[in-house]
């Protein structure tokens, strides 16, 4: 017996249903990984740390120290050393980024994607917002010493995003970015890092790894390496002065 054209309707309808459902979940979960992967590196109400910068370049060796303050995805960094650059600020509000020095006038608008120090852009200072400023395609999952990762492939929604595209693996047990391989829109792969969690935050009364310490290797110049070590996180609410652009240098 055949059933009838409305039942057949009702089950078409059912499954259609089913789909979208299972679709938007997966989008969904993607950006719930995104969003705690980019937790882990700075997304928070207020967090004050140290940040040391290493680049080592042939046979040099350069080190940069900022103070940085970060709220949500905005963050000021003062320059600590070396004495020539002390005093030099950083400041990024809503994704855009602005430079002062004390012998400036004023602030000058920079770039997220500008070099700062060996491999480390500007924007690699502050805290990642991958869920947002990027689209997620899910990949095959794979390991990290010895760690399963679900590996995701992103690309930027807009020029304002420090990389254009990325290979992103996160921890599943712990949510937390391990690996990245770093693309230009050609496709071709300049740079590479990983990560380590050796610092805490507590977040909703749960202890999660908190970011310690990144190092870049370039793919294009195979002896440069740049480390970033993020000394001291002390968490707290920061006053909405520290992000006043017409307050940067005053």
């Amino acid at each position: 017996m055949r059933p009838s054209p409305t039942l057949v309707i009702g089950y078409a309808l059912v499954i259609a249903t089913l789909i979208v459902c299972s679709d938007l979940w997966g989008i969904e979960s993607t950006q719930h990984i995104l969003r705690r992967a980019d937790e882990a590196r700075g997304n928070l109400a207020g967090v004050t740390w140290e940040v040391v910068l290493e680049s080592l370049e042939e046979t040099r060796t350069t080190t940069m120290t900022f103070d940085v303050k970060a709220r949500g995805f905005d963050f000021v960094a003062v320059n600590l050393a070396p004495p020539k650059h002390k005093g030099n600020t950083v400041l990024m509000l809503q994704s855009n980024m602005w430079f002062y020095k004390p012998q400036l006038s004023k602030p000058v608008p920079i770039s997220q994607r500008q070099k700062l120090l060996g491999n480390a852009a500007y924007g690699d200072i502050a805290a990642t917002n991958y869920a947002q400023d990027y689209t997620a395609t899910v990949l095959a999952d794979d390991t990290v010493n010895g760690e399963l990762c679900t590996v995701l492939d992103l690309h930027a929604n807009d020029k304002k995003a420090t990389y254009d595209h990325i290979k992103y693996w996160i921890a599943k047990g712990r949510l937390v970015g391990v690996k990245a391989e770093y693309f230009t829109v050609s496709g071709k792969q300049f740079k590479s890092a990983t990560m380590e969690y050796t610092n805490t935050v507590t977040v909703d009364g749960e202890e999660r790894p908190f970011i310690s310490h990144i190092r870049m290797q370039s793919e294009l110049l195979s002896h440069d390496v740049t480390t970033l070590t993020f000394y001291r996180p002390v968490f707290q609410r920061l006053p909405d002065h520290l992000f006043n652009l017409n307050l940067l240098g005053k």
